[in-house]
Formats: structure tokens, sequence, C-alpha cells
């Protein structure tokens, strides 16, 4: 407002300035004596003819003048209005912000700070909980490949293929062990290649030390002797039998489990030779939840 009034004060003095030249100038010129009596006595001059569109003396500058005034206090106005506009316009984003919860970022070199939804504490907590239950699934899929490359080198290098197999699921890691490479047809007492069999995979487990549940699975065949009653003692038996081996070898009992399912869980059909001898089985199980359960404590 300073600037405005300097402006204008500027204006006015010149224009005053204008003004009183004009007026001087129309003023009549004082004439010496000689010339007044040379004038009385000299025949009047013939009138000359009169000359259209003469000039106006100087009546145009107060003209000028004036719109000159009227231009600068017409643009005075308008610079006015948009200042009066712009500070509206910032009285209305500041009430929508307000009414529509959000928050202005700082600014950033020349340009002007966004406007940015403000997220609620509940939402930030759940965001973070997905981003960090990805994070734990990579890291447990990541366990699992490693348990299942461990198991193939093992398979590979003893030449196990056909007796032993892994495979990866949504439960996690299974080691599919054959009771052929274990016990005697019908038997719960390991063989001695079967326990050279266990200690092998026994060095996995010590590497990968997660909590694991051996399972026993037979065919459909029934069974009936003294020591089985049925395929539920023979399976139940048999899981009991390598957990019994795994501790021996060193593995804390705390972190096995033994479960019996007979011929309830095939993996094949039971019409077949092939078939049967694929149900008769003893399974190692790397459980996905339980891995996940373990990293979590670890890094929380």
């Amino acid at each position: 407002m300073h600037f405005h009034a300097k402006i204008v004060i500027q204006n006015s003095l010149f224009l005053d300035r204008i003004h009183n030249m004009a007026i001087e100038k129309e003023k009549p010129e004082k004439k010496s004596d000689e010339t007044d009596e040379e004038h009385f006595f000299s025949p009047e001059p013939e009138d000359e003819p009169e000359v259209e569109g003469g000039g106006g003396g100087g009546e145009w500058i107060m003209t000028y003048a004036d719109l000159v005034t009227l231009l600068f206090a017409f643009f005075v106005l308008l610079f006015a209005m948009s200042s009066t506009q712009q500070e509206a316009f910032k009285e209305l984003v500041q009430s929508l912000k307000s009414a529509l919860g959000v928050q202005q970022t700082p600014e950033a070199g020349t340009r002007e700070g966004l406007i940015m939804p403000e997220v609620p504490p509940e939402e930030r907590k759940e965001k973070n909980d997905k981003e960090s239950i990805g994070e734990l699934s990579a890291m447990v899929q990541e366990e699992i490949d490693d348990i299942a490359s461990e198991v193939r080198e093992l398979i590979m290098v003893n030449r196990l293929g056909g007796k032993v197999r892994v495979i990866v699921d949504e439960r996690g890691t299974i080691i599919m062990i054959s009771d052929i490479l274990l016990f005697p047809v019908g038997k719960a007492t390991m063989t001695d290649q079967g326990r050279k069999i266990i200690k092998k995979i026994y060095e996995i487990l010590a590497k990968f030390s997660y909590p694991v549940k051996i399972s026993g699975h037979t065919d459909n065949v029934p069974i009936h002797t003294e020591k089985h009653a049925s395929n539920w003692e023979l399976s139940t038996n048999r899981a009991c039998e390598v957990v019994r081996l795994l501790i021996d070898e060193g593995i804390d009992p705390r972190s096995l489990s033994a479960e019996g399912y007979g011929e309830y869980r095939p993996v094949a059909t039971n019409n077949t030779a092939e078939g049967r001898a694929q149900n008769r089985r003893v399974e190692i199980i790397y459980e996905r939840q339980v891995i996940a359960e373990k990293l979590e404590e670890n890094i929380y």
C-alpha cells in the first residue's frame, strides 16, 4: 500500500505541473508601448481565411491528463480486485482443507506444497502390518525352498531317487521316505539301512532347526499281528521309531511330534501294487506356519 500511495502522489504532482504549464501558455503576452501604438495607427488587417481543423490550444492537455488519471485509477482498481480474490481463494482452500481433513506438505524448491490426505493411524498400522506379513512370507518361502534344495541334493548324492521324494506345497516342505527303505514288511523296527538314511536326514534337520512333524502312513491292506492290531498302530509305531532315532542323534525332543494316519491319507491309488507302495511311507514335514512363527519370534 505504501508503494501504491507513492505512485498516486507522483502522478498527481506530474499532472499539476502539466496543468500549470497549460495555463501559462494560454495567458496573452504583454507588448511594448511602441508596438501598441503601431497597432493603433496601422490599418486593420484584412480578415484571414479561417483554417478548418485548427488546434484547440492547451485544452487537449487537460483531457489527456484526465484520461491518464482514469486509466491509472482503473488499473489500481483491477490490482486491488485481484489481490482480494487471491486472499479469498486462500481462505477457501484453507476451509476445504479443514473440512476434508487434509494436511499440506512443506514446499520443495519453488513449487508449492501438495495437499495430501491424512492417513488415519489405523490405516497406517494396517499398511505396515501388510508389509510385514509380506516380508515374513517371503522369508518363510525362502527357508522352505532351501530345505527342499538340501533334500534334493541328498537324494542325488545317495542315489535315492524313487524311494525318497521331496515336495513343496501349501503345508510346507514334505520329505517322503518309502517304508521299504526303513522297515521290514508289516513291522515297525527300523533296519540298518533305514538308520543310515535317517542319520543323513538328521543333518538337514540339524541345519534347519525348526520343529518337525513325523507322520506314518500305510496302504489299505488290513493287518492284524501281536504288535499291531491295525494299520493305525503300524503307522503310529513307525513314526515313533523315527522320532526315537532322531532324538538319539541329538534333535531336541520338544521340536518333534509323531502321528499315525493308517491308510486314510493316501497319495496314490490302492488299486495297484505301485500305488500301494507309494502310500506306505513316512513323512517328515516342515510346516509353513511353524517356520513363520519361529521367524517372527526371532525378528520381533
